[in-house]
Formats: structure tokens, sequence, C-alpha cells
């Protein structure tokens, strides 16, 4: 598939709107034994407004989570997450006026670095008068992920629902003793030569949409300390036990069926252990104990539970509305006052713009 999303985005442009606003979900990463590949939208969202102004000037407001921390110049995220979407399209760079009204906590594991990447790159598609069709929306995917540098957040981002992300790299993907085979495709997509033998990829960033059931509901629980994405993987190993990648593998194929609803009577003890993970969650573990302890606790009574992206904060899902049996579960975190919780349905759009003016 020669090209990336970027390169083949075509179509005519609408009119250029003046002023346009963005929103875009939260995301949860990680999903258990979804290390850096699995990924889902919650029903909770920052927004945006964007107003291009000559270049080189910016002017930023911002209103709710991060309003006393988050820089007010050309170095915001949205920024410049906006420019470098603006050059990888051929657009005419512009200043920026943003007004955000910040919902996603920051540091805690919902996606707001992602949330942000997502804002500036379909804010340089909306100010141009693209609409948010499928090729542009894979289009901002494309960017947005090579601009976060993982893709598991930014995907549900883009697209909602839950998400699966791979990185496609044609040198990993055929055995160095087949790759001059008659017949292999390479890289650039020229080395099929056999007829109706498929195309691979483009090198780059791929992703997966698997529709979640409406009945599916997500618990976040949100502590009053953050942690950096950063230090997170650090404490993570270089190598893992075969039989942890084993078990991480066989839990992961279970996650799209048993969020879709296709469980039947069996979705909640499925999700449970599609939920489960020894590749990440023990290690920093001790980066984040209260967080561990809650996740724990939730596990012990039923409920499939997972840290939230890096973490800290913990994601309950399950099928069917039982806030009552959760909050019970986790009321000895929630009576000390360093917790509070969001009770949130799946999203199933992805980032949306419209116009202001």
């Amino acid at each position: 598939m020669p090209g990336t999303a970027t390169d083949r985005l075509q179509g005519a442009a609408s009119a250029r709107p003046r002023i346009i606003r963005v929103t875009v979900p939260a995301t949860s990463a990680n999903l258990g034994p979804g290390f850096d590949t699995a990924g889902l939208a919650l029903g909770m969202r920052d927004s945006i407004e964007f107003e291009a102004l000559p270049e080189g000037q910016v002017r930023i407001d911002i209103h709710g989570e991060g309003e006393d921390t988050l820089p007010r110049d050309a170095s915001h995220l949205v920024v410049r997450a906006y420019n470098q979407a603006c050059q990888a399209f051929g657009f005419p760079r512009t200043g920026l006026r943003i007004d955000a009204t910040n919902r996603i906590p920051q540091a805690r594991g919902m996606g707001s670095s992602a949330e942000a990447i997502t804002a500036g790159v379909t804010a340089a598609m909306a100010l141009n008068g693209r609409t948010l069709d499928r090729p542009t929306r894979d289009a901002i995917f494309d960017v947005a992920a090579r601009i976060e540098g993982h893709p598991d957040n930014v995907a549900p981002a883009v697209y909602g629902n839950m998400t699966v992300s791979w990185d496609f790299d044609a040198a990993d993907e055929v055995p160095s003793s087949e790759a001059d085979a008659p017949g292999v495709a390479h890289a650039d997509g020229t080395g099929a030569t056999f007829p109706g033998s498929p195309r691979p990829f483009a090198s780059g960033y791929h992703t997966q949409v698997y529709p979640v059931s409406p009945s599916i509901n997500a618990w976040v629980f949100i502590p009053d300390y953050e942690l950096s994405t950063e230090r997170a993987r650090q404490a993570l190993p270089a190598q893992v036990p075969y039989h942890d990648a084993l078990f991480n593998v066989s839990r992961v194929a279970l996650l799209p069926a048993a969020l879709g609803g296709q469980c039947g009577d069996d979705t909640n003890s499925i999700l449970y252990s599609a939920t489960a993970d020894t590749l990440h969650q023990t290690y920093r573990a001790s980066l984040m104990e209260p967080s561990a302890a809650l996740m724990r606790r939730l596990r012990a009574f039923g409920y499939a539970s997972m840290i939230s992206g890096a973490g800290p904060c913990v994601i309950c899902v399950h099928d069917g509305d039982d806030s009552e049996g959760v909050l019970a579960v986790a009321g000895k975190a929630l009576a000390s006052g360093h917790w509070r919780v969001e009770h949130l349905p799946i999203d199933t759009e992805g980032v949306l713009a419209e116009t202001i003016a």
C-alpha cells in the first residue's frame, strides 16, 4: 500500500472557517494485557475553540484541569501538534488563539497528552476546511501517532470505541531468510508478483477499530496524585518470561469479543479474564501502591479492573450498570478523600469538530 494515510489524503476542502471547536474524548490505554496496543475511548471530553491568527501570535486561555500548570505560549502541546500537522499536510502556518475547557485530568493515565495532540492535528484539518470523513481521520491518526510516539491512546481519541494498534515495519514482518524470495512483498509494496497476492501496509502506525456494546459501563477512579508516563515506563524490565507473554496473548485476544457484547451471559466473566495482565502492572505497582491495591480489591470481588494507561487511575469495566456493587467494593478508598470516581459510558465517536464562525 504505497504511502501513508497522510500521503493518500485526497478530496477538495470546503470553505475555510474562521473559528472551530474541537472536542476529544478521554482514553484508557494498555487495557490490562493490551500493553502499548489496546485503547478505549471514554465519555469525558475536553473542548477547545481555535481561531487562526497571524503567524507568530499565540493566545491561550485554559479553564479546568491544568489551568494552573499548563503553558500559555507556543510550547503548549496543542500548539506544537498544530504546527507539526500544518507542516505534514502542507497547510500554511498560522498563529493560533486557543480557548480550552479541560475535563481530562493531567498525568493520570486518561490520555491527556493524546487528547492535546489529537486536538491540535484536528484543528489544522478543520481550519483548512477538511471534514472529518474516514480518510481525514486516518490522516489525523497517522500524524498524531507519529507525534505521540505510540498509538494506543491516540487511536481511540481519533476513532472512538476500542482500538488495537500496531507499528508495521516490513523489514520485521518478513523473515530474513525469505526476504529475497520471489513474490515476497517488500516495504515499498512492489515485491508482490503473484496474481492476487495481498499488498502490505505502508510502514508506520495502523489501527483496527472494534465497536463496543452500549451495555458496557466504565468507572474511572482518579487519585489525587500524578505519575509521569516516562517514570512508569522506566519501571518495566527489558525482558519478560515466556509464560507471561503467552498469558497476555491469550487474554488480549478476548478483549474485542468481551467489550463488543459477543459473549452473552458470560460477558463479565470473560471481561474479568480479558483484563488480566502479567507484562506491566506488577512492575509498576510500587510506583502507585494505592492504585494497585484498589485494582486488586476490585478484582478480588470479580470486577474487571485495570490500571488506566500508565496510571495512576484505575478503570473498571462491566456489562451493565452495577454502580452499587462497584462503589461498595471501592468504599474504603473513596472514604479516604484521596479519590474521586467518574461513571462513564464508552465514547463511540472519537474526535469531533464543528464550525463556530
